[in-house]
């Protein structure tokens, strides 16, 4: 595992995530699951958990852990640069063309095009931690954590339903967690 493994890695996520940091999360599971075996499914739900909570974007926050984890600081910083400086010299090249051609029917349809591709990125994320949380090992393996799949549950109503912080939620979760598990005695 070299770094310049980690910047090309993170440089391809930088180029290619439309959408924002939680579009960015298949393509980083992509390259740091399922590509390099960097990380465990379980352990990359674990750290989306960890970035989202954290301050700064998910997507940086993602790439640097898995890059100080996998080679120290020179790895963090390689990953995160990979995953900040394409996207930010995009964002500059797209804010000058977008500032020129914005009333342009081909820009608009270019962009009624993008939508629908960050959308389901980010329900593609979405389902994937679904999917950690409630069948760990796996849809073929069954044996569903249904006491994760019912805090999933109240959580997407009280989002849904409320103005509560969707931080108080999550930390509200991992209380009902660590609760059930000292219950239970799986903690």
């Amino acid at each position: 595992m070299t770094v310049l493994e980690l910047l090309w890695s993170f440089v391809q996520v930088g180029l290619l995530s439309v959408g924002g940091g939680y579009a960015a999360i298949p393509l980083i599971q992509e390259q740091a699951v399922v590509r390099h075996g960097w990380l465990t499914l379980r352990e990359f739900s674990d750290l989306v958990t960890i970035a989202e909570m954290t301050p700064g974007p998910i997507a940086v926050n993602a790439a640097t852990f898995i890059g100080i984890r996998l080679a120290g600081v020179p790895g963090a910083v390689a990953a995160t640069l990979g995953c900040v400086v394409p996207s930010g010299i995009l964002v500059l090249l797209l804010a000058r063309l977008y500032d020129r051609y914005r009333k342009t029917a081909l820009l608009q349809s270019v962009l009624g095009c993008l939508r629908p591709a960050a959308a389901a990125l980010i329900a593609s994320a979405g389902l994937s931690i679904l999917g950690t949380a409630v069948l760990p090992d796996g849809f073929s393996a069954g044996n569903p954590r249904w006491a994760g799949a019912a805090v999933f549950a109240c959580a997407f109503f009280v989002l849904r339903r409320s103005r509560l912080s969707p931080v108080l939620v999550m930390l509200a979760c991992g209380g009902v967690f660590v609760l059930f598990g000292l219950l239970t005695g799986a903690a």
